[in-house]
This record gives structure tokens, sequence and C-alpha cells, in this order.
């Protein structure tokens, strides 16, 4: 399915880039096809010392010369000119430093520092090595945040070998796990008793340490975010080593760990709510923004699980709701219109017609090119979308075909919830989601629809090439603190937005003018909306601004929405050496002025 936290040994076949070292030494270790011309024409002139320094001279000039040369002719990219003068900087990479990036390849980080523990014990001495030398280990984990809020040079943890179910209470539902286990893995053991979890984020690839400390969340207007299912914790911290959290044991501390982001300890067990397993029909029907106003209350209301997706430069919303099978009626008995190979007639026509258009040397018969046949509907865009990734009307062709697809594909799907809720992202991306307030369930302000109406102006009037979806979905609040969705008041709900620009190629160049575009996407969002309507990007996602006055503005509006100087103390009371830390959380909860 999805590729997660790429962690490999850096060795020197890898890493090319050395051979542009550039080492300036004395004359008596110039180029031998430099000396041979000097040595000729030393023939044809006199032995007297005047001549003889005039020559070294002259062979000191040249070295001098032909290096600066070389240092100004490489090929580096513009952005790596000031790179040139750290003569050792692509030296060969020793053989215990790795290079671990997020799954996106977004953000990656050189380390030599990565722990595994395998038990508790092992970690706890780990945590405890750390903060004796006040050496960093930033806690990671399936490294699919696309803000790479896990990772640390300075050195990491990841618990991946402390991935088991340690105990299921089936008359109170709950399980007890190692937070190394992946959210499948957990899934899969509790099957047989009968349970599963509340509610899925996209994918199942997360630990469930990652996934609860960051505030993921699924969809449902009536299910808060995971970390709501969490009823208890145990953090190993630096400070106070390992100690357990509940609502009845210190619920101050529990409620603020719960979306800790890794930083006032180690999570090392969850234990979780869960709810009886069950079988959900999933219904996709293709709808208008006019016909969503008009049915919205009743579609928060009367689904259990229900999203949006928008195609841009479209009128096309997808609706995808989620309810358990009636007991009484069963499934639906539904014969789609069209097949599969119907519903992605159109997306395979226009790739062949725009890979005759933008690649016209490459044969349908090619045996480099996969058969078109073969690919499900994200791969194909994913091939679309790299053929002109930043051109506008290609972009929506791309969409439109998306739309026809949708169409296509309306109907009913019955799976268990953990097979039902998933949803496939694509490929490679980078993507911003935030998450604002919309009223409550009994009354919702309508804010959520009135923030993607103008999301799609904005988007049409800068000719942004903004591929789909934009997906929408809703939760319930939450009691802790630093949730993006925290509310004293139970019947809140939220609304979450994410918009995409797919990464559908390997080329450096192209990469780096997607993401440029990318960011001026983003930026024109939050200029144009997330103050109007109270919205903060999410803590996977949030990207830290390099203009100085830029992260002051962040840093205040975080104040404002969240308890950031408890936060802080909490940090500096279990982790004092911020050995858990990392560049990313002290830059957005730098230390207050007071104490």
């Amino acid at each position: 399915m999805l590729a997660s936290l790429s962690l490999r040994r850096s060795l020197h076949s890898l890493r090319p880039r050395h051979r542009h070292l550039i080492v300036l030494s004395s004359s008596s270790a110039v180029p031998r096809a430099f000396c041979s011309d000097a040595a000729a024409a030393g023939t044809a002139t006199t032995s007297s010392s005047s001549s003889e320094v005039r020559k070294y001279l002259g062979y000191t000039a040249l070295v001098l010369f032909c290096g600066a040369a070389t240092y100004y002719s490489f090929p580096f990219s513009d952005n790596a000119k000031h790179k040139k003068a750290q003569l050792f900087r692509y030296a060969p990479l020793p053989e215990d430093l790795h290079t671990v990036s997020n799954w996106s390849g977004t953000h990656e980080v050189q380390t030599r520092v990565f722990h595994q523990p395998e038990s508790l014990a092992q970690l706890e001495e780990v945590v405890r090595e750390a903060d004796a030398k006040r050496a960093r280990i930033r806690p990671v984990g399936s490294g699919l945040s696309p803000n790479g809020i896990g990772l640390s040079r300075a050195g990491m943890v990841n618990l991946a070998l402390m991935d088991r179910v340690l105990a299921v209470d089936k008359e109170r539902k709950t399980v007890r796990v190692e937070a190394g286990i992946r959210v499948q893995q957990l899934v899969d053991g509790i099957k047989e008793h009968g349970l599963t979890l509340q509610n899925f984020a996209s994918i199942r690839e997360q630990q469930i340490g990652g996934i609860v400390q960051v505030g993921a969340h699924g969809t449902g207007a009536r299910l808060p975010p995971i970390d709501e299912q969490v009823t208890s914790m145990k953090l190993v911290t630096p400070a106070k080593g390992t100690i357990e959290v509940s609502k009845e044991k210190d619920p101050e501390l529990f409620y603020l760990a719960r979306c800790g982001l890794g930083a006032l300890g180690v999570v090392a067990e969850v234990t979780l709510q869960c709810v009886d397993r069950q079988e959900l029909v999933e219904h996709t029907t293709v709808s208008t923004m006019q016909e969503i106003k008009k049915n919205h209350k009743k579609l928060l209301s009367e689904n259990k699980h229900v999203k949006y997706l928008y195609i841009p430069y479209t009128d096309t919303v997808v609706v995808v709701t989620c309810n358990p099978v009636s007991k009484w009626k069963g499934p639906p008995k539904f014969k789609p219109k069209y097949t599969v190979d119907e519903a992605l007639q159109h997306v395979r026509q226009l790739y062949q017609e725009s890979l005759q258009k933008y690649r016209p040397e490459v044969k349908s018969s090619n045996d480099d090119e996969p058969d078109i046949n073969e690919l499900s509907f994200t791969e194909l865009r994913d091939k679309l979308l790299a053929l002109d990734p930043l051109n506008k009307d290609h972009i929506i062709k791309v969409n439109q075909a998306e739309a026809d697809f949708w169409k296509k594909s309306e109907g009913y799907r019955v799976g268990w919830s953990d097979e039902i809720l998933g949803f496939d992202c694509g490929g490679q991306q980078w993507v911003s989601e935030t998450c604002f307030p919309a009223g409550t369930l009994s009354k919702p302000s309508m804010k959520d629809l009135e923030y993607i109406e103008e999301l799609k102006r904005l988007i049409e009037k800068e000719d942004i090439p903004a591929p789909a979806p934009i997906e929408q979905r809703w939760t319930a609040c939450s009691k802790s603190p630093m949730s993006l969705a925290s509310s004293p008041a139970e019947d809140d709900i939220f609304s979450w937005v994410g918009i995409i620009m797919y990464l559908p190629t390997s080329d450096a160049r192209q990469r780096k003018e997607i993401t440029e575009e990318f960011f001026h996407y983003r930026r024109l969002t939050q200029e144009r909306l997330w103050d109007r309507y109270s919205a903060y990007e999410h803590w996977a996602k949030i990207e830290v601004p390099k203009d100085n006055e830029e992260l002051a503005a962040l840093q205040a509006r975080l104040r404002k929405r969240f308890p950031v100087d408890a936060y802080n103390k909490a940090r500096r009371e279990l982790d004092p050496n911020k050995i858990l830390c990392n560049n990313k959380l002290e830059k957005l909860f730098p230390p207050s002025e007071s104490p």
C-alpha cells in the first residue's frame, strides 16, 4: 500500500556528489598535463633565479585559475552554491551515517543515532543514557507525517520492535498495546475478540503512538479525533522515569500528554477504548454544492461517517457515507451501472492522448511503459499529472476526467470498518490540512461550506493548478487541550479541510517547482482564509516559516489557541534537557519570557 519511514545506509555508491570535491594544493601537486607543458617551456628559458620565480608564480596562478574555473562551472543548483565553499561537503559519508526520510520524501535527515528498543526495559535504558549525555532522541513513528515532525538529525528513537498486543478486556472493550504497533496490526490482533477501533484515519500504516500524539482523526461528526479513544498511557520520561497517566491518575497531565507531540515522554504503552467489530455499508454518490447546501445538516447528523471530495474547476462533489449494515435489511442490493473498466475509460483515453502530446516519441507498445489497463485510478492520475503537473489547463482536464470517473463509480460497498474507512491517497504529495469550528451537531454553522466556496473561488481567481481532491471531513470535539478540535462544549463539531499537490516524479527540478507552487497555494489559503475561519494547521502537516516575522506571527497565533505555557511547563518538568525535542518543536513553542 504505502511505504512508510525510509531508513537507508548512506554508502559511497549512493553519493556520487563527492566527486565534486575541490581541494586546492601546493604547486608540487600540479596536474600532470600542466607539468608537461611547463617542462617544455622551461627548456626554452634561462636558469636565472628571476625566471624561476616567474615560472612558479605562473604555475600558482594557473592552479588558482583552474580551481576557480572548476568552482564556478560545476552544475550545482542555485540554492546549493553556498555549499561549494565547504571543501569536504561531498566527501564519502561514514558507514554509520543513515538517511531517514518521511514517506513523501519531502523531509529527510542524516543521523548516526537511531535506537530501536525491543522492550520497555531497553527503552528506559535508552532514555536514561541519552538524558545523562544530554543527547537528543526524538520519538519517530512510521514516518508518515507530511512535515516530518518526528525527524531529528541529532538522533531518534523508534518503537517499531515494540509492537505487541498486551491485554484485551472484552467486557470493557479495551485493549492495551505497545505504542510501536501499527494500526492494521492492532486491528488484526483484536478482531478475534470481536473488537475494533472506533474510527480510522485514511491509512493503516501509522504506529499507534504516533497517530495519537499528533492528534490524527477519521471522519464522522459524532466521532472525536483518535486521541479521545485513549484511556491511559505509559510514558518514559527523562526526568521522572516511567509514569502512567489516565483520567483517574494525574488527569491534567493525561489530557495534555494525549496529544503531546512526543515531547512529554516517549509513549511506551497505550490503552484504547474499542467498539464492537461491525460491517459497514459505504455509499458513494456525486452531487453539487447547491445540493450539498440543502442536505448538509442531514448528511452530518444521520451518517456515522461522512466526507466530501471536491474536484477543483468543476462543480462535482463526491459524497462518501458509511453506516453499519442493518441487522434487519442486510446489505443493499445494488448492481453497478458501470464496470471498473468503463469507469476508467475516460482517464485511460486522456492518458493516451496526453502521452502523444507530451511524449510523442513513446509508443504504446514500448516495453518501458506499463500496461495502463493494469493501473488503478490513482496510479493513472499520478502518471497524467507527471506529464505537466503545473499546467493549469492540463490539470483541469485531469480533474474533469476524475469527475467522470467518480460519476461512473457511484454505488455501494460492504466490508468491515477497517477495510471500508481507508482511502487511497495517491502517491507522494505535499498536503496542508486545517481544522476549524463548524458549529454544533444540532445546529451546524455552515461555515464549513463557506470555507470551501471561498477556497474554490481563490483557486480559480489565482489560476492555481490545483489537482483533486480537496478533502473535507468532520469530527466531534476532543478534551485534549493540544488537539486542534479541543473544546469544552460536547456538542461542538469541527471541519478538517485538506489541499494537495502530488509529487508524481523523481526529477529533482520538477519536484522543486511543484514544491514552490504548493507553498504559494498554501500561503494564499493562509492569508485569505485561516484567520477568518479560526483555522489551524494539523500538527503532522504544519510547516515552520523561514522568515522570522512570519515565525513570530505563527508562535503568537498558536498561543491564542493552545495552552502553550502549560505545555512548555510540562516539558520543562518531564524533559528539562530537551532530549525529546527537535528544531521544529523548538521554533513552534519557544520558552516563555517568564518561566
